[in-house]
């Protein structure tokens, strides 16, 4: 079918579906505005009835269940910022502000105390107690409290990672709840709001990392993003090379790259329009601004009914995984500021399939010079980075294209999926602390006291090393695993995830140790993995080897023997990966290639088989 000039990339149904879109956002607006004219008391009166009506048909059996946990619920649902959040948990939480350099002020979080530690001083000089620093950024549309709202300790990232003895500090982007101030624009004028994932990547990781660093006098950190904070970190590393050296490790939750699309037509042909169109319904300052009106109008549980069926009709998420007492205290945290630029630049992601920097020229279909013959654009370079990368992905999540995203980024990327986890249950999900941190804190351990750039070094099987997650001899390995099978391959992503850190995670058999909670503790942060690689002598060649045996093999095929470019995705049930190596049900570990077979195991490579 033609395609509609004016609008840029739009089918005639899809404008049809564009115009649905733009009533709808017309139609939000006109009824914020006459709440917004409304009296308070009117606004309480509605308030009221809408809490009657929902009681009402929830019938008694809902009201029971809401009353079980109400008092921890309404505390942490109702806390004004973050530093009240984690004082419900008896955590001294500190606030610390960083000026980017075009001059924007960021809120920093910092978490550097057990209970009972807030008057010992912490990486503040020779005489105080070293840690070691991890820090953690929020997904788009979020601030930091997305971390800390929980309504178990036990499930708190951070807080887990404090009582394991980490010094943590959580950043948040220009514009959101903690960072809406600048030395240069007013947060009322375009030109404050007039940025996207671009400078999110040049000026606000990269500085608040080095003030953190210059803060803490500690030579590196350890990332742990969630969504969009994965998506600046992969920018962040691949613009700025020195920033490696900074990064000793870059674990991303449910990471951002370059996301399918939209379940729903309406939106979807909205994100495929011109971002003239986008602006002229959303504006060129802050988008969803509402957001904040509706929930403070709406009874709380009405509100996350809005919030799940939003999320239904946009990403196709049914929140199974995640308690209605827990959305009821997380989702009121959920929404902060941001650009209508950001929320643009994503959808020009989508739309070109390409983790790539601001189009400014946008989609220029009557420019004679708008082919790719006379230009390019700028993607972000994610192969050039050097940081070790562990990547924790849910299976039903819509917005991760896992093959998309391995094929941009380099060799040493290790990826791990949670088959039935959705975006949002990585930060709230029942059995977080089961399904996900018992590997955030494997893998931390890994590069404790680890030399950043050993991480780097190509990990040896015997005498063949891994470059590219190939060994030198996979071909014949390959063909001799395929005769075993009699030349089926297996797919090793259709693994579940194990459940049960007790029978060993999947980095730690990787590194040859089993993970030890309590052997993490301690003022110097989680404790370095001490067992040496077979074959290897000399205390430097087993650290390497230690670090570098995250490098993953190439790709989902080669990860079944084929040897070809692309990072490895490791997905294995229960107990399934053991210290010897990678193994999937019965297979083996051949040269670096895995396959699975029924017969007994066999030394290939110099790792033994299972």
């Amino acid at each position: 079918m033609a395609r509609v000039p004016l609008v840029g990339r739009l089918l005639f149904g899809e404008y049809i579906a564009l115009l649905i879109s733009l009533i709808l956002v017309a139609l939000e607006v006109l009824i914020r505005i006459l709440t917004l004219a409304l009296p308070q008391p009117a606004i309480r009166f509605f308030y009221n009835r809408s809490r009657s009506l929902f009681n009402f048909l929830s019938g008694s059996e809902g009201r029971k269940t809401r009353t079980k946990k109400t008092s921890i619920v309404n505390s942490v649902r109702d806390a004004s910022d973050f530093v009240d959040i984690c004082a419900l948990y008896g955590y001294y939480a500190e606030e610390h502000i960083v000026q980017t350099g075009d001059g924007y002020l960021l809120g920093l979080h910092r978490l550097g105390w057990k209970q009972g530690e807030e008057g010992v001083r912490v990486n503040s000089g020779e005489s105080s107690v070293k840690k070691r620093v991890v820090y953690l950024h929020h997904g788009i549309l979020m601030n930091s409290e997305v971390w800390v709202c929980l309504t178990d300790k036990e499930r708190c990232l951070p807080f887990q990672l404090v009582d394991r003895g980490y010094d943590v500090w959580l950043g948040n982007n220009r514009g959101n709840k903690y960072s809406k101030k600048s030395t240069v624009h007013s947060p009322t004028s375009f030109a404050f709001w007039n940025f996207s994932i671009d400078q999110f990547a040049f000026h606000d990781i990269p500085d608040s990392i080095a003030y953190i660093l210059s803060t803490t006098s500690q030579p590196s950190l350890s990332y742990i993003g969630f969504s969009q904070g994965t998506a600046q970190a992969f920018a962040a590393l691949s613009i700025h090379p020195t920033l490696n050296d900074k990064v000793n490790v870059f674990i991303a939750l449910a990471p951002a790259m370059s996301p399918a699309g939209l379940s729903n037509g309406v939106v979807d042909a909205l994100m495929k329009a011109s971002p003239d169109v986008i602006f002229l319904a959303f504006g060129r300052r802050s988008i969803l601004s509402s957001a904040t009106m509706w929930q403070a109008i709406l009874y709380p549980p009405i509100f996350v009914r809005i919030i799940d069926m939003s999320l239904s009709f946009l990403f196709n998420w049914h929140s199974r995984n995640i308690s209605a007492h827990q959305k009821l205290a997380a989702y009121p945290h959920l929404y902060s500021f941001t650009s209508t630029k950001s929320v643009v630049h994503w959808f020009q992601i989508i739309r070109t399939k390409s983790f790539q920097m601001y189009d400014d020229e946008g989609a220029a279909v009557l420019s004679v010079s708008a082919g790719s013959k006379y230009s390019k654009k700028h993607k972000f370079p994610t192969r050039n980075i050097k940081t070790p990368i562990v990547l924790m992905y849910g299976g039903s999540d819509s917005l991760v294209d896992i093959d998309v995203m391995l094929r941009e980024l380099p060799s040493h990327t290790v990826a791990k999926e949670v088959p039935h986890f959705e975006h949002l249950d990585f930060l709230w999900a029942n059995e977080t602390d089961t399904l996900v941190f018992p590997h955030v804190f494997t893998a931390l351990d890994a590069y404790v006291d680890a030399e950043h750039p050993a991480a780097r070094r190509p990990y040896h099987l015997g005498s063949s090393p891994i470059t590219n997650g190939a060994s030198s001899n996979s071909a014949d390995d390959s063909a001799g695993s395929k005769r075993r099978r009699g030349g089926q391959l297996a797919n090793p992503r259709s693994r579940p995830v194990s459940s049960s850190p007790q029978e060993g995670s999947w980095l730690s058999s990787l590194l040859g140790k089993s993970p030890s909670p309590g052997s993490r503790s301690g003022s110097g942060g989680a404790r370095s993995a001490s067992s040496s690689v077979q074959g290897k002598k000399g205390k430097g060649q087993a650290h390497g080897q230690r670090a570098a045996s995250l490098i993953s093999v190439r790709s989902s095929e080669s990860l079944v023997g084929s040897g070809s470019g692309g990072s490895a995705v490791l997905s294995a049930k229960q107990g399934g990966i053991g210290k010897e190596g990678i193994s999937l049900g019965t297979g083996r570990v051949v040269g670096g290639v895995v396959t699975r077979g029924d017969g007994p195991g066999e030394e290939v490579g110099g790792l033994q088989g299972r």
